[in-house]
C-alpha cells in the first residue's frame, strides 16, 4: 500500500459547533431547571480528542482501528473522528552525522570513517509501517552502508594513480554513497538529499606508517621532477657552450662538467662556490 491523502474536516467550524453545544447545555439546564441535560456534557468531551493542529512540514498519518485512512500533510487546524489515531511524522529534512567507525579498506587497512547524511521522509505510509522506527532504521543502515562502502575502495593507492580511491575519489565515492543509502532507505519512504564522507583517516595503529609512507612517495616523485628538469638544463648548458665555441671540451671534461651540475642541481642545500685560480686540471 501506499500513500494516499485523507481530507479533515474543518477544525474552527467543529469548535464552533462545540461551543454551541456547550452553550445550548447551559442555557437548557438555566431555563428549565432540569438537570437531565448535564447527561450531554460527555458528548463535549468525547469529541475534543478530534482536535489537532498540524504545524508547517509535519504530516498525520490517520489510523482507525488498524486501518490505514489516509495521510494528511497540509498545515492547519482540523477536527476528525476522535477515535481515529493521529500519528504524527515530520516532513523536515534531518541532518545525520554517524559516529567515527573502525573498518577495513578494500586492501585491508583498518580506517576511520564517517558519514554526513541529509534526509527527510517522502512516504508516510512506508514511514509509519513499513519499519518499525524509521529513525533508528536510518541510522543503522547508515552505518551498514559506510562499512560497505569503505570494503568496496582502498584509502589510497601508491600504484597505479588512475585507480578510484577513498581519499583522492571523494566525487565517485560520494555519489556511490548516495546512491547505496537511497536503495537501503527507500523500504522506508526515506528520500536521501545529501550523503558525503565526513571524516576519513587511517587508523591509529597505522597512521604513523602511512604517513611515513606518503611522505617517501612525495619525495620519490619529486626528487623524479628534479632530476628530469636538471638533465635538461645540462643538455641545454652543453649545447649554448658548444654552439657558441666558449671553451672547448673533451669528453672527459664533459662527464666531469655534467657531475657537477647533476650535484648542484639536484641537491637539497644549496651549493658552495669554489674560485679556481689555477688551471681547469691543476
Amino acid at each position: 500500500m501506499n500513500e494516499k491523502p485523507f481530507k479533515a474536516g474543518s477544525g474552527f467550524l467543529m469548535l464552533l459547533v462545540e461551543l454551541l453545544i456547550i452553550a445550548g447545555i447551559i442555557f437548557a439546564i438555566a431555563t428549565t431547571r432540569s438537570p437531565e441535560f448535564a447527561l450531554f456534557i460527555p458528548i463535549v468531551f468525547i469529541l475534543l480528542p478530534g482536535f489537532f493542529i498540524i504545524n508547517p512540514n509535519t504530516s498525520r498519518v490517520m489510523i482507525f482501528f488498524g486501518n490505514y485512512k489516509g495521510t494528511i500533510k497540509e498545515n492547519g487546524f482540523y477536527w476528525v473522528n476522535p477515535f481515529f489515531v493521529k500519528r504524527k511524522v515530520s516532513l523536515r529534512a534531518h541532518n545525520f552525522d554517524s559516529e567515527r567507525v573502525k573498518v577495513n579498506d578494500k586492501l585491508g587497512n583498518p580506517i576511520m570513517i564517517s558519514v554526513i547524511l541529509v534526509w527527510q521522509v517522502k512516504e508516510t505510509y512506508k514511514a509509519a509501517f513499513e519499519v518499525n522506527d524509521y529513525g533508528h532504521f536510518v541510522r543503522v543502515q547508515s552505518d551498514a552502508a559506510v562499512r560497505k562502502l569503505a570494503g568496496s575502495y582502498a584509502y589510497d593507492n601508491f600504484e597505479d594513480e588512475g585507480e578510484i580511491t577513498l581519499r583522492s575519489g571523494l566525487k565517485e565515492v560520494n555519489h556511490a554513497l548516495e546512491e547505496e543509502l537511497t536503495e537501503r532507505l527507500s523500504i522506508a519512504g526515506i528520500q536521501v538529499i545529501e550523503a558525503r564522507i565526513g571524516y576519513l583517516a587511517y587508523a591509529e595503529e597505522i597512521a604513523s606508517a602511512m604517513l611515513q609512507r606518503q611522505q617517501a612517495t612525495a619525495i620519490v616523485a619529486a626528487r623524479f621532477k628534479i632530476v628530469e628538469g636538471a638533465v635538461g638544463m645540462v643538455e641545454t648548458a652543453l649545447d649554448e657552450l658548444n654552439k657558441k665555441s666558449i671553451v672547448d671540451l673533451d669528453e672527459e671534461k664533459k662527464a666531469a662538467m655534467v657531475s657537477n651540475l647533476m650535484v648542484v642541481l639536484c641537491s637539497d642545500k644549496a651549493a658552495s662556490p669554489v674560485v679556481n685560480t689555477g688551471t681547469l686540471n691543476h
